[in-house]
């Protein structure tokens, strides 16, 4: 414990008067007295002075009133503490208040009345009435004085605590009939400068004779009676007898010499002598009592005893609470043992009846600590989150140890402030978004939303878009993000044949300092539109005429002609294909499957069939609304045009001479063949060559729209399931001469597009059966027209 800093101030001093500096007591600078926080606090109800932190002045707050402030105790003293903080440090000052002599004797009455007989002895002391000095010291009643007479001197003697009493001595005796009344002045002189003074007068009336003197059974009365005593209760009984008859043996009783706070406590029964209570008892008022009784003869002869009445401390008081300073709001990430709280505790009562306990609310993060003179501090125990508690009422309980136990409480709220120790948090982990193609440039597709469980500035979410790539730019060219309220638009109208889906990746930062964020993922998938028709793969729609297709006229039902191949850059249901026969020369000639988009003949070609047949298929997807093309289709009937996959003719067996025959002109037609065939390379290459150059014009030219032969990139999906692969070759009839079974040639029709020509003006008539014909073109150019044919279809 700190040693006591002692301070002297004379009562009655103005407001603002200086008490004095406590810098030099205290070791310390102003900077230093500043910089640790000190405060002073009062012990007290009342806080009677001010600690200035610029000077270290301790400054008078209100004029004291010694008197009223601490009656007739002595010393009277007023009790502060300096506190520190960082670190905690307690000085406890001592203000003792001077008295000054502002307060004059007073005398209870301005007369008293004395009854003294004649024939009183001389020497005889009769006990004066004190007059009450409100101040202490030098500046109470030194002496007392009496006026001039010749019958009476004044004894002045002290009692045990210093104060000054006076008896009146008869140095002659009376005499009733020369002087049946004297009237005396009586003085009460302080020690004060100036000296003041106080006067009552002293009336003797001169009775007659009474010999005996009324006696008291016992000259001290102690008596102990407990605090808060009921009203009208007997604290005892004074008796005194006299052996005189009459009216002098009849005794009255009476206060001798008491002050006032007796009298407002106590009151003497005149008659009985019953001393009882008349006022409230406190304890921590007054401890003990003394007074003088007096007991009066109708002689006028006295007699007196001393009651001095103890009073016992019961435990009436509860504790008080006094706050000193509270850290409101606290940060939720204050370490241990920080100081929540500072207060000091303090009870009226005496012994264990003054003795503290205090306790504070379970279950909460805080603990108390007790320090010096009755101060406890409130601490953190443990780490506080104000995310789950935003605040604490904190219920500090203090319990003294009497009899009955009596407790008084003080609540505490704190408030907990945030700190941002909590990121952004998404409510799921990716977002999915789904966007119509051709979509408006600046299309809100969706938001993100984040929540951030602190508050406040540290709660405050924005949003943004991390660098990344979609295709081959940048996703910032494809997508914007509302940095409020998370809202993301695209900024560009997209294509699903180019890009089915990309993602982007979203932060949340809040903020707080330094700023948390999490991230998420936003998928986004186009949704496909049905914007693209079919297209024409085989036989290629270019504008010119179309190919032609050979059918034998011996073709039987079912056989395949031909198969129209679309496909549809779009996808799903979209990019579903169906074929239908939309016009045909001989509508019921041929047929078109509707998933397959392959012509067959229905019936069989007979004589009437025009030679040439010309076919327009639709295609159409399955969208909403659908989309259509159409292809045209040359189909040329011919005769003696055999099919593989038709039976072969059985050769008659006399026409040996005539096979011998075919077989020179097959060896002939091998050659021709061969150097066709080199013709035809050739040509192909030159073809190919011309088609790329024209092909790379028209991408310069036409860069959105779709390009297919010559350049064709087109993906799996788009090719109908049901048409098979693009690139099915279908076979072309045999082409022989007559019964050379044994050196078939096979034309086969690849799966090109077939650029058209003019139909070739051959006709062919099958031999008969006698090897004769009509205007029958010789095998070489029979073979030379087919290999036109086989070309054109190639290219």
């Amino acid at each position: 414990m700190c040693k006591s800093i002692h301070y002297l101030v004379p009562e009655e001093k103005k407001s603002g008067s200086l008490v004095a500096n406590v810098l030099k007591d205290l070791k310390m600078d102003v900077e230093e007295l500043s910089a640790r926080g000190a405060r002073l606090v009062s012990k007290s109800s009342k806080q009677y002075f001010l600690l200035d932190l610029y000077s270290g002045d301790v400054i008078l707050k209100d004029r004291i009133d010694r008197e009223a402030l601490c009656g007739q105790s002595e010393p009277c003293m007023l009790l502060s503490e300096i506190m520190l903080e960082n670190p905690f440090q307690l000085h406890r000052i001592e203000v003792q208040i001077e008295d000054v002599n502002d307060s004059p004797p007073k005398f209870s009455q301005s007369q008293f009345l004395f009854e003294i007989p004649e024939l009183t002895p001389i020497n005889t002391r009769f006990p004066l009435e004190t007059a009450e000095d409100l101040d202490k010291g030098k500046n109470t009643i030194q002496n007392y004085t009496l006026s001039p007479n010749e019958h009476f001197s004044l004894d002045v003697q002290s009692h045990s605590d210093g104060s000054k009493y006076a008896e009146l001595v008869l140095e002659k005796p009376l005499d009733r009939e020369v002087d049946p009344q004297i009237i005396l002045i009586l003085s009460a002189v302080d020690g004060g400068d100036p000296k003041r003074t106080g006067t009552t007068q002293l009336i003797i009336d001169v009775l007659d004779i009474n010999d005996n003197f009324p006696q008291f059974k016992q000259s001290l009365y102690e008596i102990k009676i407990k605090e808060n005593s009921p009203l009208e209760k007997l604290v005892t009984k004074v008796e005194a007898s006299d052996s005189d008859f009459g009216s002098n043996a009849h005794i009255t009783y009476s206060f001798s010499r008491v002050p006032k706070n007796v009298l407002r406590f106590f009151k003497l029964n005149k008659y009985t002598g019953e001393l009882t209570i008349a006022g409230i008892i406190d304890y921590e008022e007054n401890k003990n009592y003394e007074m003088n009784i007096r007991a009066t003869d109708g002689g006028g002869l006295s007699a007196y005893c001393k009651v001095v009445v103890e009073v016992e401390d019961e435990n009436d008081n509860a504790p008080e609470v006094t706050i000193v300073s509270i850290t409101s709001p606290l940060p939720e990430d204050s370490p241990t043992d920080t100081m929540v709280a500072l207060f000091s505790v303090a009870d009226q009562d005496s012994g264990e009846n003054g003795r503290i306990v205090c306790t504070t609310s379970t279950n909460l993060p805080f603990v108390l600590k007790a320090s010096e003179n009755n101060y406890y501090q409130l601490l953190t125990q443990q780490m506080l989150d104000r995310e789950n508690v935003s605040g604490y009422n904190i219920t500090i309980s203090a319990t003294d140890r009497g009899s009955p136990r009596l407790t008084s409480t003080r609540i505490i709220h704190v408030q907990i402030s945030d700190v941002n120790d909590n990121p952004p948090v998404f409510h799921t982990s990716l977002y999915e978004m789904h966007l119509w193609e051709n979509n408006i440039p600046g299309l809100l597709i969706g938001s993100v939303h984040a929540v951030d469980l602190d508050m406040e500035q540290n709660a405050k979410v924005t949003y943004s878009l991390l660098p990344g790539k979609v295709s081959d730019g940048s996703v910032a060219a494809y997508l914007s993000i509302n940095s409020e309220s998370g809202n993301l638009y695209v900024l560009r109208s997209l294509d699903y044949e180019e890009i089915k889906e990309f993602q982007a990746t979203v932060k949340a930062s809040d903020g707080g300092s330094p700023p948390l964020s999490s991230e998420v993922i936003v998928r986004v998938l186009i949704v496909d539109e049905n914007d693209n028709a079919p297209f024409i793969l085989y036989p290629l729609q270019n504008g010119t005429s179309p190919s032609n297709d050979l059918v034998p006229r011996e073709a039987e039902t079912g056989y395949l002609v031909t198969k129209v191949v679309a496909v549809d850059r779009d996808s799903g249901q979209n990019s579903w294909l169906s074929y239908e026969l939309l016009k045909a020369t001989e509508p019921g000639l041929f047929t078109v499957g509707a998933q397959n988009g392959e012509v067959k003949i229905m019936r069989p070609v007979n004589k009437r069939d025009a030679f040439k047949q010309k076919l327009i298929v639709g295609v159409r997807d399955n969208g909403h609304p659908s989309q259509s093309t159409s292809a045209t289709l040359s189909i040329l009937l011919v005769d003696g045009f055999s099919d593989p996959y038709m039976k072969m003719l059985d050769i008659p067996k006399g026409e040996v001479v005539e096979e011998e025959e075919d077989r020179n002109l097959t060896v002939y037609l091998i050659i021709c063949l061969a150097a066709i065939s080199f013709i035809f390379l050739v040509s192909v290459v030159v073809f190919i060559a011309m088609k790329i150059q024209k092909q790379r014009q028209f991408i310069g030219n036409c860069n959105s729209a779709p390009i297919f032969p010559g350049g064709l990139n087109i993906q799996e999906n788009h090719v109908d399931s049901c048409s098979g692969p693009s690139a099915q070759g279908y076979n072309y009839e045999v082409c022989l001469t007559g019964g050379s079974l044994n050196s078939e040639f096979r034309f086969l029709r690849p799966l090109f597009p077939v650029f058209s020509m003019e139909p070739p003006n051959i006709q062919v008539n099958p031999r008969n059966s006698t090897g004769s014909s009509e205007e029958v073109p010789s095998l070489a150019e029979e073979c030379q027209q087919m290999n036109q044919v086989r070309i054109s279809h190639l290219i």
